[in-house]
């Protein structure tokens, strides 16, 4: 039902959507780095004058100032080492946790029952079925094992889900999303919390043991931001300074991603990619550290027991050839396809989950786990655990990598089947289970699927070569070695999939030269996520997690470049809740804060022109008032002054010589003491509080370059001047209110037209594969 009145006829939904800018609050990046700046000049400032700190003999005060000033200077460096140890003891922790419960669903070892299959049967080969006698399946009957292989993950589902719902919801979900927003300065009050982070480490492992086909890599990112916070906060300096907190979160995000990878370089670029709008030569080295630090823990603690640290890194030392091309653009274009595919579909799943399954979380991940192990479990590639199905997919015939007759030419057929089918099963239980209230990745599953694909086409390749040998192409290879290696199939395909979902490009490139070691097969990796960039633009998505962001509306401005080609006039609010700079009394002000729910004022001129004199927050005004009313008396009739007069100069010994507001930040005994000062007889002098150089725009600039003001210096908001005088305000608020319109008459969710894209992959694909024929027969022909 659309409803008249609205911009573009919205119906209810789009409009509720657009209403919700209204309930988040940001941060005023300037307003953090100028309260910053603040206190580190008073600082230097106290510095200077105490005797102490000139040259003269060295004494024990000496010694203990030099020390302090050490002290600070290292904190963030500690503050980073201390937390990627944790970063790397939690992602060791959660892998052994992890690979129990999988391995729990099948058997039991009988020596202990807290070990693992691996560690059970460390000294035994694995690979023929029964040789482990220490290992015991719970029943000698295949009904049997499928019958508790289910009741397990529905146990382990349920819990996950119980305790998300229970003790901390916004443990749900892979937090990726979440994260850029806080990091571009929106405030989710407990997201980073104690308890989040208790409850996603405890719930991931049951998560994954269930059997969804969810990933723990994008939580780790999530869990990671949370011991970065949690640690940050113990420090003061940190805990008031946004700035400084947002340093840490992001390299604690790249040090989630550097232990779900073994890839610290892979976790920095990631960061600089994916997770921050700027990101400074100071913030990446912090990165750096962080994921270095995290990662020599993991390598350490050893969970795998295999001296790596992912349980599917692997070693290729095999040449490629350039006729191998040609299938790495398919497998390219199968990575593009399926994250344009994916991304919309689980558009829609979420659309569906809001409105009718928004109360039935645990309800709905126990379901979606019965059926992905009912149905997973008679597949040989869904039964196990998706690290454990790439290690194999991953790895080469020649080197102990037949699993279940994988690498046998008898069954190659059946195994393509059998890969076809893992692939279209997981595709479809990714669009469902992704997003659901359990902690839920999608990095893995995407990349299990690309993998899945990849190796099909590698054993198709493989098998086109063995039935001609005598073809042009495959004369390039030798008799006595191995031409085509289906598991650098199953490597490029998980880059592509994750590339194609995630639409980042050269952290992928890095993060799978960590997993290989390789410089062989960085030129395909290139190739194929090259390809797989390409096909996802012409269908014009996305990443999943900027996806996200837009369809829960959260106030986040995305890289793109957009042309509107209007002012900002057209955008900003003109009617604005301003302050006369002086002849206003207490009781007046009071009232405007009462009843006028705004986070700032424009402070103007009386009388008429309203000529712009500066700015002050809603929380700067509550703070003097309350301070003021702990040193004097206030009266209704006392007259408030936003205006700097000359005989204020003198009485200013607290405050910064040059600073657009020079009280912000000051402590409590400082302000208190201010107001003393210079407040005279009957009036209450609020200048020092009041930024006196806020941000100004004309009305006629381009709302891209406003657009391009708030995502590179973040201010809450943008004043709108002309000769001086004041005409409106923007802020970040107006701007994703106008965007979000814009993108809803483009491609609303709940109409997107599934079919449509279907039917243009398939004419896509139909084009591609008439151009390969021509193609062909053309070389053929020769």
């Amino acid at each position: 039902m659309t409803i008249p009145g609205r911009p573009g006829e919205l119906d209810e939904d789009e409009w509720a959507q657009i209403r919700r800018y209204e309930d988040f609050t940001t941060i005023d990046w300037i307003e953090d780095a100028m309260i910053e700046r603040n206190r580190r000049v008073r600082y230097e400032s106290r510095a200077r004058s105490d005797p102490s700190s000139r040259h003269g003999p060295i004494n024990a005060r000496w010694v203990y100032d030099r020390a302090r000033n050490a002290v600070n200077a290292a904190q963030s460096w500690v503050i980073i080492s201390i937390a990627g140890v944790f970063i790397g003891v939690n992602a060791a922790l959660i892998s052994i946790i992890t690979e129990w419960l999988s391995d729990l669903k099948m058997g039991y070892c009988s020596d202990g029952w807290w070990l693992n299959q691996q560690v059970c049967c460390w000294e035994i080969d694995g690979a023929e079925e029964g040789a482990c006698s220490t290992w015991r399946t719970w029943s000698p009957l295949a009904p049997g094992r499928w019958l508790i292989y289910v009741l397990f993950a529905m146990v382990f589902s349920f819990v996950a889900a119980h305790l998300v719902r229970s003790f901390a919801k916004y443990a749900a979900g892979s937090g990726i999303s979440e994260i850029k927003c806080i990091l571009a300065g929106f405030v989710m009050q407990g997201y980073l919390g104690g308890w989040t982070l208790i409850i996603k480490s405890i719930t991931l492992p049951f998560v994954i043991a269930s059997g969804l086909s969810v990933g723990k890599e994008g939580p780790s990112v999530h869990v990671a931001c949370c011991i970065g916070n949690v640690v940050a906060r113990m420090f003061s300096n940190f805990s008031r300074s946004q700035g400084k907190m947002r340093e840490i979160l992001t390299a604690a995000s790249a040090a989630g991603v550097a232990v779900a990878f073994g890839s610290p370089i892979g976790g920095v670029l990631f960061s600089i990619e994916e997770m921050s709008h700027n990101f400074s030569i100071k913030t990446m080295w912090r990165s750096f550290l962080c994921a270095l630090v995290a990662t020599v823990t993991l390598s350490v603690m050893n969970p795998f027991r295999t001296g790596k640290l992912v349980l599917f890194q692997v070693t290729y030392d095999r040449d490629w050839h350039f006729f191998e091309i040609i299938f790495f653009m398919i497998i390219g274009a199968f990575g593009g396809l399926y994250g344009a595919l994916v991304i919309r579909l689980h558009m829609q799943v979420m659309a569906f989950r809001r409105k009718y399954l928004a109360n039935q979380g645990v309800t709905e991940a126990v379901v979606l786990a019965t059926l992905t192990a009912f149905f997973g479990y008679f597949n040989r590639f869904l039964r196990i655990d998706m690290t454990e199905s790439l290690a194999i997919l991953f790895r080469e015939c020649e080197d102990g990598g037949d699993y279940d007759n994988l690498c046998q030419t008898s069954a190659q057929w059946r195994m393509v089947n059998s890969l076809f089918l893992a692939t279209t099963l997981r595709i479809l239980f990714v669009v469902v289970s992704y997003g659901c209230k359990v902690p839920a990745g999608i990095f893995v599953p995407s990349m299990a699927i690309g993998a899945t694909f990849g190796r099909m086409v590698g054993i198709i390749v493989k098998a086109t070569y063995r039935a001609f040998p005598e073809f042009g192409w495959f004369a390039v290879c030798q008799p006595d070695v191995p031409c085509i290696t289906p598991g650098t199939y199953a490597f490029l395909g998980a880059a592509a999939a994750l590339g194609g979902v995630m639409r980042i490009t050269v952290t992928v490139v890095v993060i799978m030269f960590e997993l290989t070691g390789a410089l062989t097969y960085i030129l395909p990796t290139m190739i194929v996520l090259l390809m797989t960039r390409a096909v996802g633009d012409l269908f014009g998505t996305s990443g999943i997690a900027d996806e996200m962001i837009r369809f829960n509306g959260y106030p986040y401005l995305d890289k793109e470049e957009h042309g509107f080609n209007i002012p900002v006039s057209r955008v900003m609010r003109k009617e604005v809740y301003s302050l006369d700079g002086t002849g206003m009394t207490v009781h007046a002000l009071e009232q405007k804060i009462r009843t006028e729910q705004v986070s700032g004022y424009p402070i103007v001129s009386r009388g008429p022109g309203s000529t712009l004199l500066g700015y002050i927050g809603r929380n700067e005004l509550n703070y003097v008032l309350d301070k003021a009313r702990q040193t004097q008396d206030l009266t209704p009739d006392m007259e408030c002054s936003f205006v700097e007069l000359q005989e204020d100069v003198e009485f200013t010994p607290h405050l910064p010589p040059t600073s657009a507001s020079p009280a912000m930040g000051i402590e409590d005994h400082d302000a208190v003491e201010l107001i003393e000062t210079v407040t005279s007889d009957n009036v209450l002098k609020l200048w020092p509080w009041v930024n006196r150089a806020p941000l100004t725009v004309a009305p006629q600039l381009p709302l891209e370059i406003v657009m391009q003001i708030f995502k590179r210096l973040g201010p809450r908001i943008i004043l709108v001047e002309q000769y001086g005088k004041l005409q409106g305000l923007v802020t970040v608020k107006d701007v994703l209110r106008f965007t979000t319109l814009e993108n809803s008459r483009a491609r609303p969710w709940d109409e997107q037209d599934v079919g449509g894209l279907i039917d243009e992959a398939w004419v896509w694909i139909s084009e591609q594969m008439d151009r390969s024929i021509r193609w062909a027969k053309g070389l053929l022909r020769r």
